[in-house]
């Protein structure tokens, strides 16, 4: 169970119309088996896509030696990839939607989850507003209680 969950919203541009959302997270804390698992990654990647209500185009994903995946799962609204680090229990994703119709942290928390993340840090950036401003970005992320 997440515990210190933290959310802040600046500067107030989510309001605004924009032509994307795009969450950046890092995940830590994951299980080792779970990073270097291509199939069970690339069934999670596209099931997050279906739960945010995206529609999947493509998927293409990579088994390194010794280990890590790489893929990217295209969706009619844009894309969501991710990178692995099994030795280090990390594993990068992002999510970027164009429109309004589908939220991002809703692929993303699917993800986060699903690959048992022990910690989320997360920024969502709005797309197409206009040059990037710091104070645009959310901030999102929660630690598990380790004992």
């Amino acid at each position: 169970m997440p515990i210190g969950m933290v959310f802040a919203e600046k500067g107030g541009v989510f309001g605004m119309e924009t032509m994307g959302r795009h969450v950046i997270a890092e995940l830590w804390n994951c299980p080792e088996e779970k990073l270097n698992d291509m199939q069970s990654i690339e069934r999670i990647m596209v099931n997050a896509a279906l739960e945010a209500g995206a529609e999947v185009r493509e998927v293409a994903f990579h088994k390194f030696a010794p280990q890590g995946v790489s893929g990217v799962v295209i969706i009619s609204e844009s894309h969501l990839t991710i990178h692995s680090f099994p030795e280090h229990g990390y594993a990068s994703i992002d999510v970027y939607t164009c429109g309004d119709r589908i939220d991002p942290n809703v692929a993303a928390d699917y993800i986060t989850k699903a690959l048992s993340a022990g910690r989320l840090e997360a920024i969502e950036v709005p797309r197409g507003v206009g040059p990037i401003q710091l104070d645009d970005v959310r901030v999102r992320g929660f630690e598990t209680n380790v004992l």
